[in-house]
């Protein structure tokens, strides 16, 4: 054998399950179509946000958070209805994340080194009903580093386990077939891919040089989503989604292409909620791309406007930083709009330096460097938008800005093919939302959201900006953002038992074959559910990748 056990995906879920593998000292083949630049996977890329449950930062911060709560939210949001059948690996281990969430997962995470932020964020605060989809308390913990910090101590083991020849490292090696004999997991078989030196997340080449055959006594799949292969989102888009658009732009890099889906379909394994899927409405283009129709998403707090591509104000609960894909229902499947595919915000200079943040660790320079004194600098004592908000303000082809609302709705027509926002209709409905400021309590939800918000210490000091009147001369200029749909996560994937062990068309394990990661719906097949609750994604990789690690360690004792 060439191996004890063949890691298909350098990955996070990857590196962990490499990592668990190593530790107990089995000998790994870790193999990915990329180059030795893209260890980490999309990961590396991402904002680094992880959910915890009763932590020592939310506690400091007066939030009272529990296991229950918690649990409560988790269901109202994942809307399990298929329990019988592709829900029922999943409801287990939706259980047992937030179990993991709400006890050791922390102090796991720190004994890598991985520590986070003072502050907690509120991400997806949801569809305003308390047993509907969202976040009852913020728990989005950012790790100092971002997703690059919460990669690296797995990608310093995978290196060192290389050096004590524990680890071997099979790059630009691309998985064409799962070799399955007699029910058995055996190894891998594909294609050999000629040289790439790219930097990492750059488009490289596929001109195959060869083929290669991987054996082994047990293989663990960890290759990712969707993502970036807008065929497949459109293919498995769902009708309760509407239309997809004609238009998307791609959170992810390019390799995140959803081979390992259909090539495990093949060799007979189970494949569950595909029509499930994550993508945000709060895209923007990159001025500065990566890889191609490279997008990035805005993390909103509750102040912006939110129109359609008609300029009428969004409703509830499509509101910023609420419900994801609430507003990507509404946008596809009411008729007047979903020929358009954007929607707009709206606010002053006051709204963007204090709640505009952008995804990814390359626009959290400070974090990514854990910069403490940088962030400081940067995001409390310093004035104005932090330093890649102010890029895009000035070099993103979405934005534009204006001193009074009529020179801004012109100049947000002009970035569509043809003029559809009337000043005076948006005029009427912002002045509307302005006259609901001069008081502390109001009947317009989004106002009471931001009040409420600010009511919360690290929304007030961090992330919302005071209440005034969008119109407001002295909070301006006035900015209009074109957003775009986002693509970035898969749901749903290989269905899994809770030692991340594939299972077959009949539902039960295949010897010696595990999935982790996006692949396998981040565990189960689909742990989310319908909703994601955010800070789920990466910490979904690291508890199935944790998962299977174990439980091919033990197979292969």
């Amino acid at each position: 054998m060439d191996a004890d056990v063949i890691v298909v995906g350098a990955g996070l879920a990857g590196l962990v399950a490499a990592s668990e593998l190593t530790s107990r000292g089995r000998r790994v083949a870790l193999v990915d179509q990329e180059n030795a630049a893209n260890l980490g996977g999309q990961a590396f890329w991402s904002f680094g946000g992880l959910f915890l449950v009763d932590s020592p930062e939310q506690r400091r911060l007066g939030i009272k958070d529990s296991l229950d709560l918690a649990w409560n939210d988790w269901q109202g949001s994942a809307g399990f209805d298929r329990v019988d059948d592709e829900d029922s690996w999943a409801v287990r281990w939706a259980r047992a994340y937030v179990e993991f969430a709400a006890g050791e997962k922390r102090a796991w995470l720190e004994t890598h080194g991985i520590k986070f932020l003072p502050t907690v964020g509120w991400a997806e605060r949801g569809d305003l009903r308390a047993d509907g989809h969202g976040n009852s308390v913020p728990r989005f913990h950012i790790a100092w580093g971002t997703g690059t910090g919460v990669v690296e101590p797995f990608v310093r083991y995978a290196k060192q386990a290389a050096r004590d020849g524990l680890l071997t490292f099979y790059h630009r090696h691309q998985v064409d077939e799962l070799v399955i004999e007699d029910g058995t997991a055996r190894g891998v078989r594909g294609t050999v891919l000629a040289e790439d030196h790219s930097p990492r997340g750059v488009s490289s080449n596929r001109d195959h040089i060869g083929e290669f055959e991987l054996t082994a006594r047990a293989v663990v799949v960890t290759t990712g989503g969707i993502g970036a292969n807008h065929d497949i989102v459109r293919r498995y888009w769902p009708e309760r989604l509407g239309t997809p658009p004609t238009e998307m732009v791609t959170g992810v890099p390019a390799y995140v292409d959803g081979r390992m889906l259909d090539i495990s379909a093949q060799a007979g394994v189970r494949l569950v909620n595909r029509d499930r899927m994550w993508h945000y409405t709060e895209g923007l283009q990159n001025w500065d791309p990566i890889w191609p129709g490279h997008g990035i998403r805005i993390l909103p707090g509750p102040s912006s406007m939110w129109f359609d591509a008609l300029g009428r104000r969004l409703p509830d609960p499509c509101l910023p930083g609420y419900d994801t894909l609430g507003t990507l229902k509404h946008l596809r499947t009411d008729p007047d709009i979903a020929g358009h595919d954007h929607s707009w915000f709206i606010l002053s200079q006051k709204i963007i330096e204090k709640e505009f943040a952008l995804s990814g660790s390359e626009q959290n320079p400070d974090i990514t460097a854990k910069d403490r004194a940088g962030f400081l600098r940067e995001r409390v004592l310093g004035k104005g938008a932090p330093g890649p908000v102010a890029a895009f303000l000035r070099n993103g082809a979405d934005f534009v800005t204006a001193p009074n609302l009529e020179q801004l709705v012109e100049r947000m027509n002009q970035l569509t093919d043809k003029a559809l926002l009337d000043a005076e209709t948006v005029r009427r409905q912002i002045e509307a939302r302005d006259l609901q400021i001069a008081n502390p309590y109001s009947k317009d939800s989004q106002v009471q959201g931001i009040r409420n918000a600010r009511r919360y210490i690290g929304d007030r000091l961090g992330r919302v900006a005071t209440p005034h009147r969008i119109l407001d001369p002295e909070a301006g200029p006035l900015i209009g953002v074109k957003l775009h749909i986002l693509t970035r996560k898969t749901l749903g994937g290989i269905q899994t038992d809770l030692d991340s062990r594939a299972l077959g068309a009949d539902g039960t394990p295949i010897d010696g074959l595990y999935a982790a990661g996006e692949v396998a719906g981040f565990g189960g097949g689909g742990v989310h559910g319908y909703n994601a609750l955010e800070g789920t994604f990466l910490g979904g990789c690291l508890f199935s990748g944790r998962a299977a690690g174990r439980a091919a360690a033990r197979q292969t004792a």
